[in-house]
Parts: structure tokens; sequence; C-alpha cells
């Protein structure tokens, strides 16, 4: 009986070394029943070691009449009807997960963070008509420095917007800045933009968000708007136009 034993932990030992660098096959057990080992080498090896077997009715006729046991294609179908633990689902990388929250801007194939610039408000006076150039003093002005954006773009007006939980994209407000010498501004009143009713101009601009990750919306503006400047404002940024504020607006330039 030790003899016995012996032999068949050598022959293993012989097998291992043969079929180590493979995954084990309907071929595999052809070959190894040609090289004469013996069943209990071979379902030991099944058992043990990867494999990969065909195991439909036609196989196994084939492999019966090469002379392969009953016992060698029994462990062979149980082996190949195992059933494999399920793959879990892949998870899509976030390729945003590094950006910070605000706007950005396409160049060819690459997202570029559109410079925020500081908003200061001026409120007085009891608000009247828009004028159909510009702001009339007196009402509720939202103000930025400065003569024009130093990101300056051209049609098509592809952007991104990363929010904060519970935000989205059209929480973000669009205006279309009227232009100084020395300034930008545009007019507000409680809870929004202002929307002229008569007069050229419009402060408000809309626009369609199209979610495309957690947090991540994608915005591409009409190709038919005027050139000038333009702001994205911050969330809650006109719902708190206290005379004194700031508030931050991400803005550019529309050349043509």
């Amino acid at each position: 009986m030790k003899s016995c034993s012996l032999i068949v932990c050598l022959c293993l030992a012989l097998s291992a070394a043969l079929f180590a660098q493979e995954t084990l096959s309907n071929a595999s057990i052809e070959k190894m029943a040609r090289a004469r080992l013996g069943d209990d080498v071979i379902v030991s090896m099944i058992q043990s070691q990867v494999g990969h077997y065909d195991v439909t009715p036609d196989s196994f006729i084939a492999l019966k009449g090469e002379g392969i046991s009953d016992r060698v294609l029994a462990a062979m179908a149980a082996k190949g009807s195992a059933v494999a633990p399920p793959t879990p689902p892949a998870v899509a990388a976030d390729s945003y997960e590094d950006f910070d929250i605000g706007v950005y801007r396409r160049a060819r194939n690459t997202w570029i963070p559109v410079a925020a610039e500081q908003v200061n408000w001026k409120t007085g006076g009891v608000l009247k008509s828009i004028a159909t150039d510009g702001i009339i003093k007196g009402d509720v002005n939202g103000r930025i420095n400065g003569g024009a954006s130093a990101t300056q773009m051209n049609t098509p007006l592809d952007f991104l917007i990363k929010t904060p939980d519970g935000v989205e994209a059209t929480d973000f407000q669009l205006v279309h800045l009227h232009e100084k010498s020395d300034a930008r501004e545009f007019r507000t009143i409680t809870g929004g933009v202002f929307h002229s009713s008569g007069g050229s101009s419009r402060d408000a601009v809309s626009f369609v968000q199209t979610r495309i990750a957690k947090h991540i919306y994608k915005i591409r503006l009409a190709a038919n708007l005027p050139r000038g400047e333009y702001a994205f404002l911050a969330p809650g940024l006109t719902n708190s136009s206290a005379s004194g504020s700031t508030g931050k607006a991400y803005t550019f330039r529309l050349v043509e």
C-alpha cells in the first residue's frame, strides 16, 4: 500500500510539473491518458488545477472512444458544471473626480477651468424698467470690475459644470453682461436675474443641461448668441444681493 501511495505521489508531482503552466482542457485529459497516467492521478489533477472543459454529450462520447474512464469523465463534468461566482459589474472610473466645483470650458479635447471673478452688488432706489442699452442708476445691479474677461471664446460654446451636493447646473445662472469702460454689470431682482420685458437685451440666458456623471453636467450654448461678455453666476448669488456683499461669477467673452 505504501509503495502504491508513493507511486501516486510521484505521478502527481510529474503531472503537476508537466501541466503547471497550462489550463487543463479535454486535450490535456487525453494527453495524460495516452501517457498512461492512472485515473487517481488524472482525477486529482482535475480537482486541484484550473481547467476549462467541454462537457457536452458529443465531446464526452469522443473522449470515451479514446479510452477515458467514466470516473475521469465524471470528475470533468463536476468541475466543468460548477457555477462560477458572478462577476461584479465594472464601475467606470470617474474621470472628473479631481475636478474642483466650478465651470470648465472645452479647448480641443481638454476641459480648462473658467476663471472666477468677484461680483459686487450695488443697490439703491426703486426697481425701474430697463432701458434699451443697459443699466439704470438706482436699480439692483451686480458689478464685475474690469472691462473684459480674460477668457476669450469662439463657437461652439461647450461647458462642463461640476456642482456640490444638492445642486444642478441649472442652479447656476448665465447672464449677458452690460459692458462699461471699467466694469461689466447685470440687473437682478429678488430671487433671480432680471429679464427685460422691453428693449432689445435680456440679462438672463437660458440653457439646457445634460448630466454625464455624478455632479457633472455638460452644456452647449446656442450658436447664435450675440458677441459680448457673459458670466455663470454661482448658485444663490442673486438671492443674496445685498448692497456691499460679494459673490462669484465665471466669466467669458464671446468674440465670434
